[in-house]
């Protein structure tokens, strides 16, 4: 393979924009409420689930790299699978798992959006919002990858600057000889360390899986080999400091069984510091963390379906493209149709914790497909991982997949026998038009 192959889809995301790009996906929504449910578990040990969330997403992102920057196109885990396992089904269910768990979480986000942030400023009712929401996303991304990013740009700027202003609200409050900083080697009555740290860290992974999203891009990001593993890891690195701090700080800062569990942790500590911050603040924060996200997921979707669809694994129609903008439009309307039905179909912490199931598949696809790909060669220079790498990423993969409750296990694989059917029903209407033109 070659990086001079001409693409249909334009490159306009640099180095800078890619970082961003990253950054916002990772930070995203989840943090607003990482923390208190961190605290449930770990109690004031929080940055230390945090810690061990991030060296297991740092080992998955480390195979990306490779992959990505070896073979820069759209579609990411998809075609990863194809190149390594040479099974168009094992391929179209990766692809189709990572497809599935960005749609069911843009359909979380919508939810969140059109939800207790929203009221703040005024009340509606979620679905209709969360809908319209959805269909506003849409046109940002139809309307092209580099308005996009840049959109993102913003957004994530005025998401990264609430957490740092928290950071800033408590280090004062501290500074003035508040809070206690024993609490940060406390845990819940009745845990171990250890117990605790590993629950904690289930929850907090979630926050960090948010790199995936950038290998479905890669086929519009200029200097791929030099640009994207600087992008994904500092992304990582940066969103991990960010949130080592905020738990060090919100432990010391407040009563980790007052923040246990808190639907607004991040707010519970500035009001716990008197700062004085208004709610109406935090809230707006909030909400374009949430939109930031959904852009970001609905990029990735919409770029895994075209690219799908260039492998021949889903309709060749979904490969077109807006004659000036050059963008999937065939592929985001689909995207969009599906998020919008996925609105009804459950609340919010089921969407997500079916999206981190289905991740978790990916990742274990891409990890594998590390090794079996390391005796492929290619014309260009790319990011290679120590070997030893991809085999602990497995590993961390499967130790988080038998975690997971039973419940969550069967949504997932309902879409996923959903998925099997759509491959088998597209074979067979595709061989219908063969034969017919034949």
């Amino acid at each position: 393979m070659s990086l001079n192959t001409e693409s249909k889809l334009k490159k306009g995301i640099t180095g800078p924009l890619l970082y961003l790009f990253i950054l916002g996906d990772i930070l995203g929504a989840g943090v607003y409420a990482l923390v208190g449910e961190v605290a449930a578990e770990a109690g004031g040990a929080i940055w230390a689930p945090l810690l061990v969330a991030l060296v297991l997403a740092l080992l998955t992102a480390t195979s990306y790299a490779e992959l990505v920057t070896k073979y820069p196109k759209a579609g990411g885990a998809a075609i990863f699978a194809e190149r390594a396992f040479k099974k168009p089904l094992i391929s179209f269910l990766v692809g189709f798992s990572m497809l599935a768990a960005g749609v069911t979480s843009a359909a979380g986000l919508s939810i969140a959006f059109a939800g207790d942030y929203l009221s703040v400023f005024f009340e509606a009712p979620t679905i209709p919002v969360a809908l319209v929401f959805l269909a506003l996303v849409a046109l940002l991304n139809a309307r092209g990858i580099k308005e996009s990013v840049r959109a993102n740009v913003g957004m994530t700027a005025i998401e990264l600057s609430g957490l740092i202003l928290v950071i800033a609200v408590a280090a004062m409050f501290l500074g003035g000889d508040n809070g206690d900083a024993s609490r940060l080697t406390q845990f819940p009555e009745g845990t171990t360390p250890a117990g605790a740290i590993f629950a904690g860290s289930l929850l907090a992974y979630y926050s960090f899986v948010g790199f995936e999203v950038s290998a479905n891009v890669a086929e519009e990001v200029i200097d791929v080999p030099r640009v994207y593993p600087r992008a994904l890891f500092g992304a990582l690195l940066t969103a991990g400091v960010v949130y080592i701090a905020l738990g060090i700080l919100t432990a010391i800062a407040m009563d980790p069984g007052a923040l246990s569990g808190s639907s607004s942790p991040l707010l519970d500590v500035v009001m716990a510091t008197g700062a004085g911050i208004p709610n109406w603040l935090f809230s707006l924060v909030a909400l374009v963390a949430v939109a930031n996200g959904a852009l970001l997921t609905m990029i990735m979707s919409s770029r895994l379906a075209f690219g799908m669809a260039e492998q021949g694994l889903l309709p060749s129609v979904l490969g077109r493209v807006l004659p000036n903008r050059r963008t999937p439009w065939v592929a985001i309307i689909g995207t969009t149709f599906i998020a919008m039905l996925l609105t009804v179909t459950g609340d919010l912490a089921t969407l997500a914790k079916t999206v981190v199931l289905l991740l978790l598949v990916v990742f274990t696809s891409t990890n594998i497909a590390v090794i079996v790909l390391r005796r492929d060669k290619v014309e260009h220079q790319h990011f290679r991982a120590p070997l030893v790498i991809p085999y602990l990423a497995v590993a961390s993969c499967i130790v988080l997949l038998i975690q997971q409750e039973g419940g969550i296990w069967l949504r997932a694989l309902a879409l996923l026998a959903f998925g099997t059917i759509l491959y088998f029903a597209t074979r067979w209407f595709s061989g219908r038009q063969a034969s017919r033109s034949a």
